[in-house]
């Protein structure tokens, strides 16, 4: 089971672009049932390794650029850290709703964002003036975010460069996943100095990953990955706002046992 949902993840990625955090975490939860805190450190790890086989074909096609990533790092970079360093107190407090809540709410805003791109694919309107300076202030949220659910860097950062740069289409795709590799590399090192992730999961999910990867590049010329994304978009909607369920059933949980007669105060 562990190397069938490594390969479907990487052949989902490679038909449709969603991210391997958006689809990792949820999987793991729902599926394995694996606890919050481990799957999400288990998530962005195998993001990163997903990452690490995708990155250097952007970089070989020159699809990067370098100007625009050093802005993103200056602000990423130190937002990943911070955002690690909080998932692991919170996990460490057993403070599940919270961690259900960001999850959701990142969920659904990358798929939503998947919805609005397919409808409206040219109604983008792109910058006059490139204001990629002012990145590194937005991607600080943005890598503390990635740092505390382990997703959400894509859509997020797709989002940023289209709005803030005058880059293209191609230049926008390599850009934001190369700074998805650099944060998603650190934010594991961080996660994993906790210690609290399924190493004998992940080993596995990564070589499922890798066959994954190259078999779903191999097929995407022959599947309609458009359409094939919307339908992704649509149930990942559905996985968010469960994520948000159980954020709140998870709040009513610890309200009910706070009041509940003999809880020690």
């Amino acid at each position: 089971m562990d190397f069938i949902i490594g390969f479907v993840i990487a052949v989902v990625i490679a038909l449709t672009g969603v991210g391997a955090g958006v689809i990792t975490a949820p999987l793991l939860i729902l599926v394995l049932h694996i606890p919050v805190g481990v799957a999400v450190t288990t998530a962005l790890a195998y993001s990163a390794i997903v990452k690490l086989i995708v990155v250097p074909m952007q970089v070989v096609r020159r699809q990067v650029n370098y100007r625009v990533l050093g802005f993103m790092l200056i602000g990423g970079l130190p937002g990943v850290i911070l955002g690690s360093i909080w998932f692991r107190q919170v996990s460490a407090q057993g403070s599940c709703s919270l961690l259900y809540l960001v999850l959701g709410a990142v969920i659904l805003f990358a798929s939503g964002w998947h919805i609005y791109s397919h409808f409206r694919p040219l109604g983008i309107v792109r910058p006059s003036h490139d204001r990629s300076k002012l990145i590194g202030a937005i991607m600080f949220p943005i890598g503390a975010e990635v740092g505390f659910s382990s997703s959400g860097a894509g859509a997020l950062g797709t989002v940023t460069l289209l709005s803030m740069t005058n880059l293209t289409a191609a230049q926008v795709v390599g850009t934001d996943l190369a700074f998805g590799l650099a944060i998603t590399v650190v934010g594991t090192g961080v996660h994993l100095f906790g210690g609290h992730y399924a190493q004998a999961l992940l080993v596995k999910m990564a070589i499922g990953g890798v066959a994954g990867g190259i078999f779903g590049m191999y097929i995407a010329p022959k599947i309609p990955n458009r359409t094939l994304r919307l339908v992704l978009a649509f149930a990942l909607v559905i996985v968010g706002l469960q994520f948000c369920y159980q954020a709140v059933k998870c709040r009513a949980e610890s309200v009910a046992m706070l009041h509940a007669p003999g809880h020690a105060k």
